[in-house]
């Protein structure tokens, strides 16, 4: 299979030297209004710069608006209100700081200055704030901001809605904004927040207009806060009891965003969405569909027409990633060994080590649907036993569209060396 797998690879793929070398995936996406791009680690600079080209591209050649990331509602929207004038701090790093949670690597890093300071130019030089691209955060995980965030807006607007957070507030407070804590509590003990967090976000639903005239995407912000509150809840009760069923609420919430955003955008929205490859590669062409879980790129693909979406995944042979021992460490520069033999990596290498790029279609994707072990590595990593967990097996072809190789990639610049555990 190795040998007639090269050959494949080395009859379609294309070599990656340059910028223009994206002409090909921009032209393969076509007309699709959602475009997916993964990585393979949460730190490697290469791609976040690759999706930051790609996405300037897609941006100005196809008219998308929306960027969505694997992070926090509230960090991610003091970013978007950074790029859209709503408020005016000094600088891409200042408001980078926003990202308090670990690992704060991920967002607030030197490639996403550059590319929020491009977004903010962009935006400055439109006629009119609908032309203007937003920036958005997916994740579930931000429970307690999210409480405050709704709290904050429903007493700057007196709304009567202020009572139903309170009671939502007075549920959590006794576990002093330690999910840890909720979680054991309402997933073994079944004490939990579960009608307090449904009242409200069905009570803000109900309402959300009557907020639009206070200040810019208020009615999206509280919206979504309180789908945070609803959803994290469900997710936090269930983690210490079903690893595979709290990663379905996460995913699943992260699709919900997704599609309220291009809701608020209307009928031309187009969105780029940025995760990891274990989020956005088709869950089905993996063995996570033999364990009952899906992903954000499964539940898309289900949920749109075929020629809407569009999946790029993204993988390197050797070189070197910012990742952390354990969780709620500190950050480390660890060296990414070559890619073990047999693997998909590895057969890219073994084809040609230079980069590249796959599109995968009818004519050429049942050439790559071979089962094969495609390399994942999380934010913690070790590398002396990659080879025992950090390869999925995966149908390559099935799981994305297409596929950008980087034979020898480079750290990611992290704004801060060291973490604190929120």
């Amino acid at each position: 299979m190795d040998n007639t797998m090269i050959h494949s690879i080395q009859s379609y793929s294309i070599p990656y030297k340059q910028e223009k070398d994206l002409d090909s995936i921009v032209q393969a996406i076509g007309d699709a209004k959602i475009v997916l791009l993964g990585e393979a680690s949460h730190g490697t600079s290469e791609f976040y710069t690759v999706r930051a080209e790609l996405s300037k591209r897609l941006i100005e050649e196809k008219g998308f608006t929306i960027i969505t990331v694997e992070g926090d509602w509230p960090a991610s929207q003091a970013v978007n209100s950074y790029i859209k004038g709503y408020d005016h701090q000094t600088s891409s790093k200042e408001v980078l700081e926003s990202y308090k949670r670990w690992p704060t690597w991920m967002w607030a890093n030197e490639e996403i200055v550059e590319f929020i300071t491009w977004l903010k130019q962009f935006n400055e030089g439109m006629s009119s704030s609908s032309e203007q691209v937003g920036f958005y955060g997916l994740d579930v995980y931000s429970l307690w901001e999210s409480m405050e965030e709704v709290l904050h807006y429903l007493k700057e607007t007196n709304s009567p809605e202020l009572e139903l957070a309170q009671k939502a507030f007075s549920c959590f407070e006794p576990f002093g904004e330690d999910s840890q804590q909720y979680a054991i509590s309402a997933g073994l003990l079944s004490d939990d927040c579960t009608k307090e967090v449904v009242n409200l976000l069905t009570s803000i639903r109900k309402k959300k207009h009557e907020y639009e005239h206070f200040e810019e995407e208020l009615s999206l912000n509280l919206e979504m806060n309180a789908l945070v509150l609803k959803n994290a809840e469900h997710y936090y009760k269930t983690m210490v009891v079903d690893d595979h069923g709290s990663w379905n609420i996460r995913d699943e919430h992260m699709v919900e965003v997704l599609q309220s955003v291009m809701n608020y955008y209307g009928e031309k929205a187009k969105v780029i969405v940025w995760e990891h490859n274990t989020h956005v590669g088709d869950a089905r062409a993996t063995d996570m569909a033999e364990e009952g879980m899906v992903n954000v790129g499964q539940l898309v693909r289900e949920q749109h027409n075929e020629e809407d979406v569009y999946i790029v995944g993204f993988g390197t042979n050797r070189g070197r990633v910012i990742a952390s021992s354990g969780w709620g460490q500190n950050i480390e520069e660890m060296v990414v060994p070559k890619a073990v033999k047999g693997s998909w990596e590895h057969l890219l290498h073994q084809a040609g080590p230079y980069n590249q790029i796959l599109l995968f279609d009818d004519e050429n994707r049942a050439l790559f649907n071979n089962t094969i072990g495609h390399r994942a590595i999380g934010v913690v990593y070790n590398p002396r036993y990659e080879q025992y967990g950090n390869y999925v097996p995966t149908k390559v072809s099935e799981r994305y569209d297409a596929f950008i190789y980087i034979e020898e990639t480079t750290a990611l610049k992290p704004l801060q060396l060291r973490e604190v555990l929120l």
